[in-house]
């Protein structure tokens, strides 16, 4: 993964040595993870081993403590490898970043630790079969029971859940206070009436193991995550981070797809010359290399706001929505470069185009990005 404008010496030592570590381990089973939906949760002991699931939390709780811009490059190159890799870690690292925002220090002492070793592994339980895109509409609840709350409801394609050690829930306290009735708890996955399903049969990111689970369970109330009522708030921020680590996800699917591209098109001989002599898909090649430059630089202006403590909302969900369409691009301009070739299984063409097209709707569609960055953009001109 080259240098790039912004990007110090020391985030490039952290990607470095992700990018030996998905070259080595990573991409050479990738193509069989993706066959065989073998989850890719095999891979946390060794990804614990490089500090990568404690990337995002402090050192006090056993984290690495790096910049949000080592971040984004340690999953670009994970991506790249592996793109169902990535979105495992992603989806550990909403758990667990729910915890570092909303939890106190008996929680964070319980779970990041561990969770930032490798021991635990963690999910995020926000979406439900009728409340994707508006939280505000879920219907799983949580009513207080003494020193206790009984959690019933149902919540839909969570990431992690059926191998995770502890689940992040959010659940109506308050029916009636929409947004404002949200609460979060930390379950454990050995939770007397927590059910989960078997895994989704998913297009693509098939590594990353997907489920439906329901809830008839108790939790005491030293599991709730900060105060009542203060759950969609904590969502809200910590999927300000999670859609960094989605751009820098499509990131390296974008460069996979670009590198083998240009590879094909230089090897590729059509007429008696290589098809990279063609004008027509020079022009490909350019608007590919454009676009992947475009959403990289989008997604460092994030990391730089995100670093200087400063609101980065409108600028995390520029550059996931650029990013999620310019993988989808790239890799669709990839697979037309290769032909018929592309077409196969027996090359990562279809798998890129496979698994950049949830990207584009999960953590926040493309439609709820464009609606997030034009209210801000309305709010911050008033007439």
């Amino acid at each position: 993964m080259k240098p790039r404008f912004g990007i110090t010496p020391d985030d490039q030592a952290v990607a470095d040595a992700i990018v030996r570590f998905s070259a080595e381990e990573l991409a050479p089973r990738a193509q069989a993870v993706d066959d065989q939906e073998i989850s890719t949760v095999r891979y946390v002991p060794l990804l614990a081993e490089l500090g990568v699931m404690g990337m995002n939390l402090p050192e006090r709780w056993g984290g690495a403590e790096i910049s949000p811009t080592a971040l984004v490059l340690s999953l670009a190159a994970i991506a790249e490898a592996c793109a169902s890799t990535s979105s495992m870690i992603g989806a550990h690292f909403l758990a667990t970043d729910s915890i570092l925002m909303g939890g106190d220090d008996d929680l964070q002492q319980r779970y990041l630790p561990q969770a930032a070793s490798g021991k635990k592994l963690g999910a995020f339980a926000l979406t439900e079969p009728r409340a994707g895109s508006n939280p505000a509409d879920m219907a799983t609840r949580a009513t207080r029971d003494g020193s206790c709350y009984h959690l019933s409801g149902t919540k839909h394609f969570i990431s992690n859940a059926g191998e995770a050690d502890f689940i992040v829930v959010f659940a109506k306290t308050d029916p009636a206070g929409g947004h404002r009735g949200i609460s979060a708890f930390v379950v454990d996955k050995e939770t007397p009436g927590l059910h989960i399903s078997a895994p989704e049969k998913l297009m693509g990111i098939r590594g990353a193991h997907a489920f439906e689970m329901s809830f008839d369970c108790r939790v005491p109330e030293s599991q709730r995550l900060g105060q009542e009522g203060t759950g969609f708030r904590t969502a809200m921020r910590i999927l300000d981070n999670s859609r960094m680590d989605v751009a820098a996800t499509c990131l390296g699917i974008g460069e996979a797809a670009l590198a083998a591209a240009v590879d094909w098109a230089q090897s590729r001989q059509v007429g008696g010359e290589p098809l990279a002599a063609k004008q027509g898909i020079q022009w490909k090649l350019a608007d590919m290399k454009m676009r992947l430059e475009a959403a990289w630089l989008l997604t460092l202006q994030a990391c730089a706001k995100r670093q200087a403590g400063v609101a980065f909302s409108a600028e995390s969900s520029m550059c996931k929505l650029y990013a999620s369409e310019m993988a989808a691009f790239v890799a669709d301009e990839a697979l037309q470069i290769f032909g018929g070739y592309g077409y196969t299984r027996s090359l990562p063409l279809e798998r890129y185009v496979r698994d950049a097209r949830i990207m584009r709707i999960y953590e926040g569609s493309s439609e709820i990005q464009r609606t997030i960055i034009a209210r801000g953009l309305l709010a911050a001109r008033p007439t």
